[in-house]
């Protein structure tokens, strides 16, 4: 039986029947569904099922590494932090000169002629002249086997030539007096003055407890009150070149008086060398710029050999150290690696010993006459070793400095092989990038990227004194390495703000001269003091450039 909701919807469908069929809604509606429809053809369509095309199984293949399946490891590179390239190198003035960046290649584990590692413009004779004269000549070369370390008539005429270029005082110059009075002369594009008012934030702590801590604030220096008479270094035009296409990350001078000759190695594995006597008017077509390519990646150190100038020692990150003879026209290869090799030196009058720091804390000694090693540590430090270096008063006292934050002094007689003890640790709050021994070896001078370049000195190198230095570089630049002139008395040290070279007097803890000049258009990161030339200094680039500051 029906109910009454049932019947009511009823009804009201049967009303909206009736009126829709009045209105005809229904007839409209159908003709307009057949406007809408498209005829098929049916002939031009093909409805015919496809097969079903079964694709080819793919074979699963296991990756296995070289050791697994007992081979051993390619040698095509480094990784790419070791190898990375700038997006760009300045356009380089016109008396510079250029040279394209090259593509990494494999090493090579062979020696390689000169014709084959040649990468410059021209031919590269007169180098192999210049240098091979230097060898004949050994009166042009300083012999430091005849004079015993710390005379006091050389100690004299260092310091006499000394302050006959930078001081305005004429009396000798010792690590013990500085000047009292701050006197250079301050002239428009040569040599810009520029005091400094540094603050350390905190004390630095040492390794070893007997070491006497001061952190020295630097003061402020009044420039205006004092009498300029004396002309200082200056950056001339023909002393600025562009030397290698990359970031530079070693610069040395040459040993030598007579000829002024610089070498520098790059992060693309290039050796250049520049001779400046070059480019005078029987010099047309020869600029002095020669370059080599004899490694794949960065160069971490150059030597020259001690008593034959015309043998030069690279080490590179491509693990590889060759020895350049020029009598040869060859880059010998002496010792190949997987490892890294980050710095390399020999220690004074000893010419057939290398020692040098691969992969991170481990160094070796290599006997270039047997070819062989004849010591190594594995765990000297636990990162990377940045820099080495002896002392000219003690060749068995070494300092290393590392990543790891700290800067150790060692004595070869009682290293042993065994885990060798320092006889000095200085702490830094972050990486160590170099330390290096005055001239005399009576003090030592290290860069942290802290912002403190540490002083160690005293007869048992008990005293130590931190110097704020803002030492804070980017990975396009290279890291500052404080170095000693030519006494006790200065470090040079580059200045990342105002691109130029800050001059630190040791005994009144602070920066007392920038050397700044608008030609030098780039932060000059890695320095190098001429060994013989007093107030002559190199200062190198992330572009390539050599900048040679000379006296007046």
């Amino acid at each position: 039986m029906a109910t009454e909701y049932e019947r009511k919807r009823l009804e009201n469908i049967r009303r909206n029947d009736e009126m829709l069929a009045a209105l005809n809604v229904r007839a409209k509606a159908s003709i307009l569904t057949a406007a809408t429809k498209r005829p098929r053809d049916d002939s031009t369509k093909s409805y015919k099922k496809k097969e079903k095309q079964s694709k080819p199984e793919t074979p699963i293949v296991m990756r296995k590494s070289l050791r697994t399946r007992g081979l051993d490891p390619d040698s095509v590179g480094l990784p790419n932090w070791f190898s990375d390239y700038p997006k760009r190198i300045p356009t380089p003035p016109q008396q510079y000169s250029s040279a394209p960046l090259q593509k990494s290649s494999a090493r090579v584990l062979a020696p390689l002629p000169f014709d084959k590692a040649y990468d410059g413009e021209g031919s590269y004779k007169k180098f192999v002249e210049t240098m091979l004269g230097t060898t004949a000549s050994k009166s042009m070369v300083k012999d430091d086997c005849d004079d015993s370390v710390g005379d006091s008539s050389s100690t004299r005429r260092r310091s006499s030539r000394l302050s006959n270029a930078v001081v305005q005082k004429e009396e000798p110059v010792s690590s013990s007096g500085f000047v009292k009075k701050e006197a250079f002369v301050k002239k428009s594009c040569r040599g810009k003055l520029v005091t400094k008012d540094e603050n350390g934030d905190s004390p630095m702590s040492s390794g070893n407890d007997c070491l006497k801590k001061e952190v020295i604030k630097p003061e402020k220096i009044d420039f205006e009150k004092i009498e300029f008479d004396r002309e200082p270094l200056s950056l001339e035009p023909h002393n600025v070149a562009r030397v290698v296409p990359g970031r530079i990350l070693v610069v040395k001078f040459m040993p030598c008086q007579n000829v002024k000759l610089v070498a520098a190695g790059d992060k693309l594995g290039n050796v250049g060398f520049w001779n400046m006597d070059c480019g005078d008017e029987d010099d047309d077509d020869d600029d002095g710029i020669y370059l080599f390519r004899p490694h794949t990646a960065p160069v971490s150190s150059l030597v020259f050999q001690q008593n034959s100038l015309s043998k030069v020692i690279s080490s590179s990150y491509d693990g590889l150290i060759r020895l350049m003879d020029v009598e040869k026209s060859v880059f010998d290869l002496v010792y190949s690696s997987d490892d890294a090799i980050f710095s390399l030196s020999q220690r004074p009058n000893d010419e057939q010993s290398l020692y040098f720091s691969a992969g991170y804390g481990m160094l070796y000694v290599w006997d270039l006459r047997a070819g062989k090693s004849v010591l190594n540590w594995d765990d000297l430090h636990e990162h990377r070793i940045n820099s080495i270096d002896f002392s000219p008063q003690n060749p068995h006292v070494m300092a290393t400095s590392s990543t790891d934050g700290t800067a150790c002094l060692w004595d070869l007689r009682s290293m042993g092989a065994t885990t060798p003890k320092t006889l000095k640790t200085v702490n830094h709050s972050r990486a160590v990038h170099s330390a290096y021994f005055s001239p005399s070896g009576l003090s030592l001078a290290t860069t942290s990227v802290d912002n403190y370049i540490g002083i160690l000195s005293g007869a048992n190198f008990e005293d130590i004194s931190m110097i704020s230095h803002d030492n804070a570089t980017n990975r396009w630049i290279s890291t500052f390495r404080g170095v000693w002139g030519w006494d006790d008395s200065y470090i040079f040290v580059g200045n990342r703000p105002s691109k130029g070279i800050d001059v630190i007097s040791t005994k009144l803890k602070r920066t007392v001269k920038e050397l700044h000049d608008p030609l030098m258009k780039a932060i000059p990161c890695r320095i190098h003091c001429h060994p013989l030339n007093v107030g002559v200094v190199a200062g190198s680039t992330a572009g390539g450039q050599v900048y040679v500051w000379t006296p007046k």
